[in-house]
């Protein structure tokens, strides 16, 4: 590592996590390089197949449904990490770690979406349950292992412990569901994490809000006046349609979106700051030791964000479109799940070779949880189609 490196960054805040004050990682760092530790975590995270697979995984609609322009979990991802690192430079914190937690927060997603996982989660009731953020954990810490000496890809501390306490308004890990798994170290350092991950758990909310809308608008399960019952959006669109007030909504959508990115930054800056200065904050530790968020939305605009994402629920995501993908892809991971759970010379073997360790239904879990939309369909019918033998 150069001397610069070693340094405390000028830039960076006290509170900050600074790249020479890791509290390391489970396993030695043997490879020679000048990468700070975030940096590396970034080049793992990226490299693994668990990120690769994000890309043919649902967000909101079926990735195999409705063409080439829908997001992904993979463009969601790289979305949540863009606005994570923005607003971690604005508040003085790491943005190479903040965009580290951000890229790795959603590896442990099922296949089709909060369907698949709802599905698993169910599924798993009586063995520990399935919560996507915690196999997020699960699949960094050991499910993926690319690396002969040691299992998981050995990551840094502070992005493993804003894994397993990611939260959101529609997120709640807690630390059942990992059987097997060390987390006490994560969770004894307090019952918060950094102020980067709580950067990161703003950057999910705003990616999801922001496209959600644009994919609802691209696919016709949103119109404009929906839209205009909610305030933040009238607020965002007001400039931009004094311009164009006749262009039709697919001409002005991303103005309109861009304005309201930059509406929703500024006030997590705002009252982000705010909450860091009243908390007197002064290094990384305060904020773990705090129950509430110091990084989040103030309360009049955090309550029109709620009415939108309100909005969004039952326009986009209870729409009949999607609501009957969802119905089917919960039958085909059931079906998939049970079949596997029947018979477990169905698995890969190197996934048999862990029920020891984990019992049939962790294992058939993992399986299928880490499958992209494409993946489990084909298995699904190498299974049960009758005319398809392979």
């Amino acid at each position: 590592m150069t001397a610069n490196a070693k340094e405390h960054r000028p830039e960076l805040a006290a509170y900050a996590e600074h790249d020479n004050a890791s509290r390391g990682r489970r396993h030695a760092r043997s490879e020679r390089g000048e990468d700070s530790p975030f940096e590396l975590d970034r080049h793992r995270i990226m490299s693994c197949t668990a990120f690769r697979r994000l890309g043919q995984k649902t967000q909101v609609v079926v990735t195999s449904a409705e063409g080439d322009h829908y997001r992904t979990r993979l463009t969601h991802t790289l979305e949540v990490t863009a606005h994570s690192e923005r607003l971690a430079r604005l508040l003085g914190l790491n943005p190479r770690l903040a965009g580290s937690i951000a890229l790795a927060h959603d590896l442990g997603h099922s296949p089709f979406g909060h369907a698949g996982e709802k599905t698993l989660n169910e599924l798993m009731a009586d063995h520990g349950g399935f919560e996507h953020n915690l196999q997020s954990l699960r699949v960094v810490d050991y499910l993926e292992h690319p690396y002969p000496g040691f299992r998981g890809l050995n990551l840094t501390f502070e992005v493993r412990e804003a894994l397993i306490k990611h939260r959101t308004r529609y997120d709640r890990p807690t630390e059942s569901g990992l059987p097997g798994m060390e987390v006490s170290d994560l969770l004894g350092s307090g019952p918060n994490c950094s102020l980067e991950g709580q950067v990161a758990n703003v950057g999910d909310a705003v990616a999801y809000s922001l496209h959600d809308i644009e994919d609802g608008l691209f696919y016709g399960l949103l119109d404009e006046q929906t839209l205009e019952a909610a305030e933040l959006w009238r607020e965002a669109a007001g400039a931009v349609r004094k311009h164009y007030p006749d262009a039709p909504i697919h001409a002005v959508r991303r103005p309109i979106l861009d304005t309201l990115s930059a509406m929703i930054a500024e006030d997590a800056y705002a009252e982000s700051s705010k909450r860091i200065k009243a908390a007197k904050v002064t290094n990384r530790d305060d904020a773990r030791s705090r129950e509430d968020d110091l990084v989040g939305f103030s309360p009049a605009f955090d309550q029109k964000l709620a009415a939108l994402q309100k909005m969004l629920f039952e326009s986009v995501y209870r729409h009949q479109r999607v609501v009957r993908m969802d119905a089917k892809a919960q039958r085909l991971i059931r079906e998939l799940f049970e079949a596997y759970l029947e018979d477990t010379k169905l698995l890969p073997v190197r996934f048999r070779d862990r029920i020891p360790d984990f019992g049939r239904h962790r294992v058939v879990c993992d399986y299928i949880a880490g499958m992209t939309d494409r993946f489990c369909s084909g298995e699904h019918q190498k299974i049960f189609s009758s005319t398809r033998f392979e």
